[in-house]
């Protein structure tokens, strides 16, 4: 069974673009900037032998707000510059009840089937409560990369809370990192440690 790291898109991988504090995905492949740190951090996963595997709710196409193909377009962009294994999109609405879209777990459970990934020693890592409720239905580990979005907070607490992707290129994971079973807050926590 093999490790991985379930990858949200839009305000992890790439820059979400904010409106009114909240969060929204690129409409255009033109709108979507892939983050300056994803590179490098998503390097260091992968050389620790991470499966890099995205996971990522698209209903703007199921409201008729982009096409699906501009979509493909966006991942195919993100798979050219970034070490990633797999991709898997959901592309319902709330109101479609389907399984694969987060906060339901059916993405990482449909990876873990095809990829034989052993979702107990796996983390997911997401800006919003739908990514960290998903990763602790499946069974995972969870990163909360906590953006101070206008949304409601996660039903479940994550395993870490960080500022931002852009201390894993120094092998930090932010400058606060919540533990919350331990109700210890510790600072600078290596990566390292967190992923093992």
């Amino acid at each position: 069974m093999k490790r991985a790291v379930f990858l949200d898109r839009d305000g992890v991988l790439t820059r979400a673009l904010i409106r009114d504090g909240q969060a929204h995905a690129p409409v255009t492949p033109a709108e979507m900037e892939i983050d300056a740190d994803a590179p490098a951090a998503l390097a260091r996963l992968k050389a620790a032998g991470f499966l890099l595997v995205v996971v990522t709710n698209q209903p703007d196409v199921a409201r008729g707000i982009i096409r699906r193909e501009d979509v493909e377009s966006m991942h195919a962009t993100l798979r050219a510059a970034l070490p990633l294994d797999a991709c898997f999109v959901c592309y319902h609405d709330d109101g479609d009840g389907c399984d694969c879209r987060k906060p339901r777990p059916g993405m990482l459970l449909q990876a873990a089937q095809e990829r034989a990934i052993d979702l107990a020693a796996s983390f997911m890592v997401g800006d919003r409560w739908r990514d960290v409720d998903a990763g602790a239905a499946a069974g995972c580990r969870t990163v909360w990369i906590d953006r101070g979005y206008r949304e409601r907070a996660p039903d479940h607490m994550p395993d870490a809370r960080v500022e931002s992707l852009r201390a894993a290129r120094s092998g930090l994971w932010g400058t606060e990192v919540v533990r919350p079973r331990f109700l210890i807050y510790l600072r600078t926590k290596p990566i390292s440690r967190l992923f093992t």
